[in-house]
């Protein structure tokens, strides 16, 4: 396993947020993203979770709620990867992954697009 800080790879997942195209980036709407260590022990192995109402399920009740949550789990993503590059392209990845469920994207379609 790879050793990448918290620090920096919080700042990875900045550069790949940073890469999404400025018209996606504006359309995320109430959106927080978090990076956390360890995933949840019923998951270990999850790399990211999207938690909230995909803008494709907002009607008019859709008010004075949270933010939606976007997390990367460093350590199971640090342990699938040999080199800071992979490193980087998976944050990449599960970012993508990620802000498309916000969108309303289920795994299926995704897979179908490549992003597994």
């Amino acid at each position: 396993m790879i050793d990448v800080s918290r620090e920096e790879f919080e700042v990875l997942v900045a550069e790949a947020l940073d890469t999404i195209p400025a018209e996606l980036a504006g359309l995320l709407d109430n959106v927080v993203v978090v990076v956390e260590d360890d995933a949840p022990t019923d998951d270990p192995d999850l790399l990211g979770l999207y938690s909230g109402v995909p803008l494709t399920e907002r009607g008019s009740w859709y008010a004075g709620v949270l933010p939606d949550r976007i997390t990367v789990y460093r350590n199971p993503t640090l342990a699938i990867c040999d080199t800071r590059e992979d490193v980087v392209e998976e944050v990449q990845i599960t970012v993508v992954h990620e802000i498309a469920h916000h969108f309303g994207i289920d795994d299926d379609r995704l897979h179908d697009l490549g992003y597994d």
